[in-house]
């Protein structure tokens, strides 16, 4: 079978590093998985992933002319469902908020000011968490 980049194909995985996994592919000629192309979220330690001897789905990234095979399992997956429907977020994207009839400056004046409120409330919250808003300087002795 000749191997194409791009192509997915399944192979036998024969050995695992820290760095990577080791698949045997069809033909005999064996090729590596990074350990970022292992899966889709963080690999930490790829046999929690993938064991020798397991089967994988691998597609072929690339070929050097010396013949070293770079695969990638999760590229061999299918696409993640897409979502349909709102965004799950909990920002209002309406253009209708609470500034009806206001200007431009009143809306950035209104801007300025809850951010000036929230900037503060988050000093006090740190001071207090550092201990350092009980009025005294920083030495201790004020």
């Amino acid at each position: 079978m000749q191997l194409e980049v791009g192509k997915i194909v399944e192979g036998k995985v024969t050995g695992i590093t820290k760095f990577g996994a080791f698949v045997e592919l069809p033909g005999g000629k064996t090729g590596m998985v990074h350990i970022s192309e292992v899966a889709t979220t963080y690999v930490n330690e790829i046999s929690d992933f993938v064991k020798e001897g397991q089967m994988v789905k691998v597609k072929i990234l690339s070929i050097t002319p010396e013949g070293k095979v770079s695969l990638s399992i999760k590229r061999a997956l299918p696409p993640p469902p897409k979502r349909e429907g709102p965004r799950q977020d909990s920002f209002d994207w309406s253009s209708s908020r609470k500034t009806d009839g206001m200007s431009f400056e009143d809306m950035m004046s209104k801007f300025k000011q809850t951010s000036d409120d929230k900037m503060s409330d988050l000093r006090r919250y740190s001071d207090v968490k550092r201990g350092t808003g009980n009025g005294r300087s920083r030495g201790g002795r004020g």
